[in-house]
């Protein structure tokens, strides 16, 4: 599962200046630890390479997918208190 979320209040910004973060449910590769991850990147415009490219990322594992939604769902709920209320996709 991916989603990006964005800062409505943005829209009107240059691109230069808007952040976006994505949000990711991911099973993990790493088959000696069989789980979950849930990954947050925050991304916002490098004016070095000329693009959008992330500059930030936390990322948490879990053992079961249930704990991996109740994280994902607890870092999209904070993310939401901070403005970040428009996804591209609706999930909950």
């Amino acid at each position: 599962m991916q989603e990006v979320l964005t800062n409505p209040s943005f829209q009107n910004l240059p691109h230069f200046e808007q952040v976006y973060y994505e949000l990711r449910l991911d099973d993990s590769a790493d088959i000696r630890k069989p789980g979950f991850i849930v990954k947050q990147t925050r991304f916002q415009w490098s004016e070095i390479d000329a693009q959008m490219m992330f500059d930030e990322y936390e990322f948490e594992e879990y053992k079961t997918l249930e704990e991996a939604r109740e994280r994902y769902r607890a870092r999209r709920t904070a993310l939401k208190q901070v403005g970040f209320t428009f996804s591209d996709m609706d999930l909950f």
